[in-house]
């Protein structure tokens, strides 16, 4: 088999020189294998965007909950229900803060008020878990189409490299050409396009996971958090029936 592929190999490169001149080709290509290579930038462009935004999205929720986690604790270890609300409020960016303060309010609410139904733990512990489905939602934004085009970017590129194949042998239909050599250049314009919708998916099944791996992590964190303040809470009304 190796054996047969050099022989093509030899026989292409002594029948024409090719140029791979990616403007040439693109002069060359006909109007569909253009649609696809212009609808690969796209959704790479669209891959770029989406990982740029959730990196920077990540790295402040990670930078600002770290500064978030013992200034909360602090105020809290002193009572200070108002003032950990405060610092939660500073911390817009971090996935922490969204949660912590969504009970910190809750828990503060009924305090506040006895007109306000149901128990107050367990209203703050709904609270957190609404907070949690939220913040997941806005960490995961984007996110699942970076798995979409990883998984049909290169199908995309097939489709060009399947009609960019067709069109060079209806051109040795119509110019009536043999050999290895009258195909070469219609057969690697047309490869461009799976190579370039491998160019798209590839980064894009990489970010896809590790992004994923991120908000794992993100979720671990945020139950966490939830089970601290639940714990908390409960240390605080029971020295409070005391």
């Amino acid at each position: 088999m190796l054996l047969q592929i050099q022989t093509m190999a030899f026989l292409l490169l002594q029948e024409q020189s090719i140029a791979f001149d990616p403007l040439t080709m693109w002069h060359n290509m006909g109007w569909m294998a253009r649609a696809v290579v212009i609808a690969l930038f796209v959704m790479s462009a669209w891959s770029i965007g989406v990982m740029i935004d959730r990196l920077i999205a990540y790295s402040a929720a990670r930078k600002q909950s770290r500064m978030f986690a013992p200034a909360v604790a602090g105020a809290l270890r002193e009572g200070k229900l108002d003032e950990a609300i405060k610092i939660a409020d500073r911390y817009k960016k971090s996935h922490l803060a969204k949660v912590v303060v969504a009970g910190l309010q809750e828990f503060r609410a009924h305090q506040l008020s006895t007109e306000i139904p149901g128990e107050e733990i367990e209203a703050s512990k709904r609270a957190l878990e609404r907070a949690e489905a939220i913040v997941h939602a806005e960490l995961k934004r984007g996110v699942s189409s970076l798995a979409t085009i990883g998984s049909t970017a290169p199908f995309v590129g097939l489709f060009g490299t399947v009609v960019g194949i067709i069109n060079a042998f209806k051109g040795i239909a119509t110019e009536k050409a043999t050999g290895l050599g009258a195909v070469a250049g219609g057969i690697s314009e047309a490869l461009v396009t799976t190579a370039v919708g491998l160019f798209v998916a590839i980064p894009a099944v990489w970010m896809y996971n590790f992004f994923t791996t991120k908000i794992e992590a993100f979720d671990v964190e945020m139950g966490n958090s939830s089970s601290e303040l639940i714990d908390y809470f409960l240390k605080r009304t029971q020295r409070a029936a005391k």
